[in-house]
């Protein structure tokens, strides 16, 4: 599902009213494209990728000195709403769209070859959001389609090799509820935990919108599932959770609203300190609708995380005790983002916006 077609509890009672939220501008980059980015991957300080409409993606070596941007040859048509890279030489694309529109490619030599590892054959298909744990083992989440037995059922894909995806048997999956979906709006509405030496954790958080607002939980890579309730904003199909983050097995985030009606009040944004079991609504007033939620990587302690918000024109930086800092420059919309592993952030948006946060 996408926008035009169909930490905690402390962290949040610190957080008492946007209107005196401080405010500075980020650092633009020149992206050399116009195109609508969606997807950004940060391997360093020195190394990042982007991508967006029009089979699109860009790539820096240099710290954002300069971007080049390229399109992948036949993928035209394509909106690549995720990137994920490991090395200035390597990246996955995720295309979103309905039926074979949605796609993953791979390349290992900076894009002059790309392999399709996976088209989406069934016509009601949508991929929104990849995640990777290491270069081999990954997951990608679509909108729900009928299985067998005509019951609606996220689904859910895998890869064990970096190459084959294979996809999760829809019976261990929980049903999907009448007009629920996830969004592909900033590939962030599916969440694993890959930083910080957490390869091996099981755990897949992903994220929905519509008629409810919900979080599917595995602890064990897609074997089994939960279904946790939010109290995110829901019932329209504008409306529901857009992004999710974890920091920690326990210590997550979710934020979304109404893209349809940006200004309208949450609740829009929610956080848990038991993995999901429960979910606190943020203190801030008001509210409003934002697309991307992510953590600081560089931020390692837990009594003073630092989490990234993104919304149309603005970024919220959370630095507890601190008060949040908007993030904003005049005629710039954002997005999503993705965090430095030393700290700070990468941001893109619509007409080729990028944009880096200290």
């Amino acid at each position: 599902m996408q926008p035009g077609s169909r930490t905690t509890l402390a962290l949040s009672l610190i957080i008492a009213a946007i209107p005196v939220f401080a405010q500075r501008s980020p650092r633009t980059q020149l992206s050399h494209t116009t195109e609508s980015l969606r997807g950004v991957s940060v391997v360093s300080p020195e190394i990042a990728w982007a991508s967006g409409t029009h089979g699109t993606y860009l790539r820096t070596t240099d710290g954002g000195y300069i971007w080049t941007p390229e399109q992948l040859p036949g993928a035209e048509s394509l909106d690549f709403r995720a990137v994920v890279a490991f090395s200035a030489d390597e990246a996955f694309l995720m295309a979103a769209g309905p039926g074979e529109q949605s796609r993953i490619y791979h390349t290992t030599d900076i894009g002059r070859h790309w392999q399709l590892q996976f088209m989406n054959k069934n016509p009601k298909g949508f991929f929104d959001c990849m995640a990777f744990w290491d270069r081999t083992h990954g997951v990608v989440v679509g909108d729900p389609v009928p299985d067998e037995g005509g019951k609606l059922k996220f689904e859910v894909l895998m890869t064990l090799n970096g190459t084959t995806w294979t996809q999760i048997p829809p019976a261990r999956l929980p049903p999907a509820a009448e007009g629920e979906g996830a969004f592909a709006a900033s590939n962030s509405c599916l969440a694993v935990l890959s930083a910080g030496g957490a390869a091996d954790d099981g755990n897949i958080w992903f994220a929905t919108g519509g008629k409810v607002a919900r979080v599917f939980h595995s602890p064990d890579r897609g074997q089994t599932w939960e279904v946790l309730a939010t109290p995110i904003m829901h019932g329209a199909d504008s409306t529901g959770i857009f992004s999710i983050a974890f920091r920690d097995p326990l210590h997550g985030a979710i934020a979304g609203g109404d893209y349809k009606h940006p200004e309208k009040d949450g609740p829009n944004l929610a956080f848990t300190n038991n993995g999901g079991t429960t979910w606190s609504v943020s203190k801030i007033f008001p509210q409003s609708y934002y697309s991307a939620v992510t953590y600081d990587r560089g931020r390692k302690d837990p009594r003073r995380p630092r989490l990234f918000i993104v919304g149309p024109k603005f970024v919220y930086d959370f630095r507890p005790p601190r008060n949040p800092t908007r993030v904003s420059e005049h005629g710039v919309q954002f997005n999503a983002i993705a965090a430095f592993p030393q700290g700070g952030a990468l941001v893109v948006g619509p007409k080729g916006t990028i944009a880096s946060i200290p």
